[in-house]
């Protein structure tokens, strides 16, 4: 019962890795908004965290881009409410 009293005060969000991955792949942001097929707006916005959503096809480009599994761009992390 502990653990469920622990994590009433917990939220979680997903994070986009893309600045880890673009510094890995020594890329910048224009060329993987390029090779994906979206604006930098866009990418920007994904880069933020501001995005509510996010295509699968989406991020089936970015893994293509970047040559990365989705789980290299995407982090779940808990934040307290």
């Amino acid at each position: 019962m502990e653990d469920i009293e622990n994590t009433e005060n917990m939220e979680g969000e997903i994070v986009f890795n893309i600045d880890v991955m673009l510094a890995k792949r020594k890329m910048s942001v224009t060329e993987l908004a390029e090779r994906v097929g979206i604006t930098i707006t866009n990418m920007s916005i994904l880069k933020t965290g501001k995005a509510k959503a996010v295509k699968v096809s989406t991020l089936a480009k970015l893994c293509r881009a970047l040559g990365c599994q989705p789980g290299d761009l995407l982090e779940y992390r808990e934040t307290r409410k």
